[in-house]
């Protein structure tokens, strides 16, 4: 199977939780807008899997195709990876229960986003920066350490000893955490080194992550790109407290 991976060419975005999963599973992909466009890829690829006019139509990217089938939204795609990479368990429950993980993530990542735009996405940061201030602080101050006991208490309460979210494996939730930790210390270095002493289940599970054959080469490739502040995880110093 050769997959089709549809996502902003410069950003990591919500597209890197997927292009972690498929680099740490050797699966052969295509980034289809990093493409050249005189190849019938490109951005004009991923605008015309946009229209609107056809049927189930997606709302925004990420999207994922695998023959003739189309996967919008990270924690769906993901949920659908899973099992066919070997990143998933194989018991429904399990699956559910991933997937549940996932979609909590999914819900950080939309508070660290907010963190930055806080009224809107078609504002620039410099026209709500007032309110990214106050919002930021809440975040860091507040909403963030709650996440965090969350996942470092799931990590502590999983059968599979601390080592890993779901099971006794290694799982695309374990990748997606990599992403959020690393994201995290990007955007509010402050924070997180205030904070990140509280989650060594975290920090370990970042680091043996990190040092995964495929993910460290990965790594230390061009295809993965650099954060930056076009992408979720922006650093503004001002805002990180």
């Amino acid at each position: 199977m050769l997959y089709e991976l549809y996502y902003w060419p410069t950003i990591q975005g919500r597209g890197e939780f997927i292009r972690l999963a498929l680099e740490e599973a050797g699966a052969a992909y295509v980034d289809v807008a990093r493409m050249p466009a005189s190849k019938g890829m490109g951005m004009p690829a991923l605008l015309a899997r946009l229209d609107g006019g056809a049927a189930h139509a997606p709302f925004a990217p990420p999207l994922l195709r695998a023959g003739e089938t189309l996967i919008a939204q990270t924690a769906n795609i993901l949920l659908f990876l899973g099992p066919r990479l070997g990143l998933a368990p194989r018991a429904e429950a399990g699956r559910l229960w991933a997937h549940q993980l996932q979609l909590t993530m999914a819900d950080l990542l939309t508070e660290v986003h907010d963190s930055h735009h806080p009224i809107s996405g078609n504002l620039y940061y410099e026209d709500q920066k007032r309110e990214a201030k106050r919002r930021a602080a809440d975040f860091t101050g507040q909403r963030l350490a709650k996440f965090l006991d969350y996942f470092e208490l799931v990590l502590a309460n999983n059968p599979g000893r601390g080592a890993y979210l779901v099971g006794a494996r290694l799982s695309y939730v374990d990748l997606s955490m990599f992403q959020m930790m690393a994201g995290l210390r990007y955007a509010f270095p402050k924070a997180m080194a205030r904070l990140e002493r509280d989650y060594p289940g975290l920090s370990g599970l970042h680091a043996r992550v990190a040092r995964r054959p495929n993910i460290a080469a990965y790594l230390a490739s061009k295809r993965r790109l650099p954060f930056s502040e076009e992408g979720i995880f922006r650093h503004y110093p001002e805002l990180d407290n």
